[in-house]
């Protein structure tokens, strides 16, 4: 029986130039082959660079993925692996201040907050609306979300997908 594939994508934000080679050998450790990025420069942050990497191999990469790319003081990334038939699909962030983040994803790519942590998040808060809500944005990735934001617009080199068949 074949190994459940998946894939994902890895969205370099931002890197210092001389990082960009370590990042790439990295990935492809974590990916078992070499891998060569295209990377440009981040607008964002002067010179910093950016990258994106669609990537395939088995399920659970994208867990891999992340963590050969944690622990560097200046990266800010994201990895995606998406969900796939009987498996979750997943989301790592990871900022410089924050640390790493995770959630599962459901197949539309939606944060799935489990349970037992909406539960927490009750518990936690009791009759305070206000300590639910940050524990909600917590939970979701609220901040991660908002440190990235500002990195993920590429500017005028960004790639546009033109969508020729939809619905």
């Amino acid at each position: 029986m074949a190994a459940a594939t998946a894939r994902g994508v890895i969205y370099v934000h931002s890197a210092p130039r001389a990082l960009c080679p370590h990042v790439e050998w990295a990935a492809g450790r974590a990916l078992g082959r070499a891998v060569n990025f295209a990377w440009t420069s981040q607008p964002v942050l002067r010179g910093a660079q950016r990258t994106e990497f669609y990537w395939e191999g088995d399920k659970g990469t994208g867990a891999r993925l992340a963590s050969a790319l944690r622990g560097w003081e200046h990266l800010r990334y994201e990895v995606t692996e998406d969900a796939g038939l009987g498996t979750d699909g997943g989301r790592w962030m990871h900022t410089p201040d924050l640390g790493i983040y995770y959630a599962q994803t459901d197949t539309a790519g939606n944060t799935v907050i489990p349970e037992d942590r909406v539960r927490y998040a009750m518990e936690i808060a009791g009759t305070n609306a206000l300590e639910l809500h940050r524990e909600l944005r917590l939970a979701l990735g609220h901040a991660w979300d908002q440190e990235l934001e500002p990195f993920r617009y590429a500017g005028e080199d960004s790639q546009v997908v033109w969508l020729h068949k939809v619905g």
